[in-house]
């Protein structure tokens, strides 16, 4: 009996016979529902996309013509001005603080462009760079908005669980830097984030590993209760020198809690639009695989086995098997332990190995969902079974931004 993924390998190679692997593709659908069910869970709350994660102007314009959908989180000021240029959107949150001295002299050269983005700061020595690169009486306003390190600190602080990233971590320290940012010319602090990567970015269903899974959970209800309390005091304290534009947080995989928090005025979401496999380990809400990259059979080594051209596509993070890309369809796939993914050649095993063919095609999902993207110069758009458009990445329009 045929399964979905059965139907959807038949439907894929259909809208892609007359294409030759690699490349990639995004099943419009899925992307269109993922899309939706996101803007569902904010409730209201509008959400901003997170271009890291798409890496693609017109899947980035499709995702903001959509309801409940509002600006763009960049990763670098450079991305953020290229963005603007491009009639993407006139609101940048730029996520990451930047050293970029080019890019910082060109936002500060033009006012329409510093009206358009924001800058993140989480400390004062960025502030100094910022005016070293151009004196705030010879430059535009810049915005600003301050990172609010959300990890949790349990055990008196001796225990850090949550990425390192700003050190405002206290709502005194967060009142401390928008003092500072307040009484410094040619700066106005717009907004304050704080990115719960412990509870966005960490599944809390890893297959196999139930009691894991338990833990994770228990962690994240924790976390979440003591980042409300200590979110919502950071935003009191800093509201006190500012009237804040906005309050953002989150990530795919805490949307609908993140936007629960009455300090958060809007939440971030970008992975959840293509599906990769990370977000597969998620109890609250999964979102449907949406993109792919297909690969040529071209060997059969030995009888159980065959070997796709290419295939080391890996994802960024801590080293290890969750950061390989997952051979989806056929079902019944699987990589080698000793070989894994390989620059240039990548065995795989499993009951459908034995039915493969030099010249048949195997369809791939990477564990993230931009970083696809720095491997292929276009994205076939697929719509039922025909691919109606074929739009450029980052890369096929020459950016490299990271």
């Amino acid at each position: 009996m045929a399964t979905e993924r059965d139907d959807l390998r038949e439907r894929l190679d259909r809208a892609t016979a007359h294409l030759d692997p690699p490349f990639a593709a995004v099943d419009l659908a899925a992307f269109d529902a993922n899309a939706a069910a996101l803007a569902e869970r904010g409730a209201g709350t509008p959400i901003r996309v997170a271009s890291k994660s798409v890496r693609c102007r017109e899947l980035l314009s499709r995702a903001l013509r959509g309801p409940g959908w509002h600006g763009v989180m960049a990763y670098t000021v450079r991305e953020a001005l290229w963005l603007i240029r491009a009639g993407v959107t006139r609101d940048v949150l730029v996520a990451y603080p930047t050293a970029d001295r080019g890019a910082l002299a060109e936002l500060g050269a033009n006012p329409d462009l510093a009206a358009a983005v924001t800058i993140m700061v989480d400390d004062p020595a960025q502030l100094d760079l910022v005016d070293a690169v151009a004196p705030p009486q010879r430059r535009a306003v810049i915005r600003v908005c301050l990172d609010l390190d959300a990890s949790w600190r349990p055990l008196g602080g001796r225990l850090h669980i949550g990425v390192r990233r700003s050190p405002v971590h206290s709502a005194t320290a967060a009142d401390r830097l928008a003092r500072e940012v307040t009484q410094r010319p040619g700066f106005r602090l717009v907004g304050l984030m704080a990115y719960e990567a412990q509870i966005a970015g960490m599944g809390d269903a890893p297959p196999g590993r139930a009691l894991r899974g338990a833990a994770i959970r228990a962690v994240q209800r924790r976390s979440y209760r003591e980042l409300l309390r200590r979110r919502g005091a950071a935003v009191t304290a800093v509201r006190e020198h500012a009237d804040l534009e906005f309050v953002n947080g989150g990530g795919t995989g805490s949307v609908a809690a993140t936007a629960a928090d009455p300090a958060v005025t809007e939440v971030t979401a970008g992975s959840g639009l293509y599906g990769p496999t990370l977000f597969d380990a998620y109890r609250a809400w999964r979102p449907a695989a949406a993109a792919f990259f297909a690969l040529p059979v071209v060997r059969r080594p030995a009888p159980g086995i065959a070997t796709v051209l290419g295939g080391g596509w890996i994802a960024s993070g801590a080293a290890g098997p969750s950061r390989l890309p997952t051979p989806w369809l056929p079902a019944g796939l699987r990589l080698t332990g000793p070989e894994g993914a390989g620059e240039v050649q990548t065995p795989l095993t499993g009951p459908a190995a034995d039915r493969l063919r030099p010249g048949d095609r195997v369809w791939f999902r990477h564990a993230k969902a931009g970083e696809l993207c720095e491997h292929v110069s276009e994205l076939h758009l697929v719509e039922g079974d025909r691919v109606v458009a074929a739009v450029p990445t980052y890369r096929g329009e020459a950016q490299a931004f990271l």
